[in-house]
């Protein structure tokens, strides 16, 4: 198909996200003005005609009010409330008869939510860590969970919720940590062993997808007192806030890793229904086996300009992908599914 204009779909953060100012929080998976506004000039530096679309309660309107001019909708957004957010702006687009990148409602609400996401993944035979759902913080810790244990919101991207103080040892901090969650995303937690050992980030792209190269995270580089977790005190004060980072991309792997970082990121896609792009997130335990801890859909794309440590550009370029033609790429990927069939 040809594509000519682009509607870019984006939300936009109002406050800087502070691991100790909890409901600064809120729109961590959000993106600054300044960012938003990188993008669209480069998708114009592309060739393309833009028309901007906030995804707010007046997007659906903004879509339908243009949908005979858009060949095809870029979305980069998180929706804005309840517990299916990132699954609007898909089913408003399909409701419309709009194509657009990225995966489907269904993938989207799946992917929000951590807890059905990993029963999908394992019925599927995928490797995920065991969890509990907290819906207060008075239930009591189910058998088979051993401290240190990690908290997180159930359904928030970016590192929102996720600080140093999420790696609890004892039951008074995991109540506390449970309660922090629930007050500030009016959500469950969900907790989690701590698994300690490497981390890994895959970036996929294509249909049938290929990995870019893998990113994994040095923690021995962390400041001193920061927890060995992409918390958000690593993400957006460390990383954006000083001139170094921890990342090793390409992440230096034997031929066994390798393979089965590839195997389990492959069946994940699949299992999960994907489309043309994502970044999966893994975990080893001591031993080293290797489990899937979160999907991020779509992942984040910061303009180099902007920021140097967006894992998606950032394996991009070690693959020699410049930002503007992972973009380009992106789209054709997206565009290529609404050929019409011979």
């Amino acid at each position: 198909m040809r594509i000519n204009t682009i509607a870019f779909i984006y939300n936009v953060r109002h406050c800087y996200p502070d691991p100790n100012i909890p409901i600064s929080q809120l729109e961590t998976d959000f993106d600054d003005q300044q960012t938003i506004d990188s993008i669209i000039k480069h998708l114009k530096d592309c060739g393309y005609k833009v028309l901007p679309v906030e995804a707010n309660e007046d997007a659906y309107l903004t879509l339908h009010s243009h949908r005979t001019e858009i060949d095809l909708a870029f979305n980069y957004s998180m929706g804005l409330h309840g517990s299916a957010r990132y699954a609007h702006l898909p089913a408003m687009l399909e409701m419309l008869r709009i194509p657009y990148t990225g995966s489907d409602p269904l993938t989207q609400a799946l992917v929000m939510n951590k807890a059905k996401m990993q029963e999908v993944l394992a019925a599927n035979g995928l490797p995920v860590p065991k969890s509990q759902i907290f819906s207060t913080s008075e239930q009591q810790l189910e058998s088979g969970l051993t401290y240190p244990l990690i908290v997180k919101p159930l359904a928030q991207g970016s590192s929102a919720g996720i600080t140093s103080k999420s790696l609890v040892a004892n039951a008074s901090e995991l109540a506390q940590q449970v309660k922090e969650i629930i007050s500030t995303f009016k959500e469950p937690a969900i907790v989690q062993p701590f698994l300690s050992g490497r981390e890994f980030s895959v970036p996929m792209l294509g249909n049938p997808p290929r990995l870019l190269p893998i990113i994994e995270p040095d923690f021995s580089k962390l400041p001193k007192g920061y927890a060995c977790i992409d918390s958000l005190e690593v993400k957006w004060i460390f990383e954006e806030q000083t001139e170094e980072h921890h990342l090793v991309c390409p992440a230096l792997l034997n031929d066994e890793t390798r393979r089965k970082i590839e195997f389990i990121a492959r069946k994940t896609w699949e299992a999960l229904q994907i489309r043309d792009w994502c970044r999966i997130d893994m975990r080893c335990d001591q031993a080293g086996e290797i489990y899937v801890i979160d999907v991020n859909s779509p992942p984040g794309m910061i303009p180099p300009e902007i920021s140097t440590t967006s894992y998606f550009p950032m394996a991009a370029r070690a693959a020699g992908i410049n930002y503007d033609a992972l973009l380009k790429e992106v789209i054709a990927t997206a565009g290529a599914r609404y050929q019409p069939l011979a």
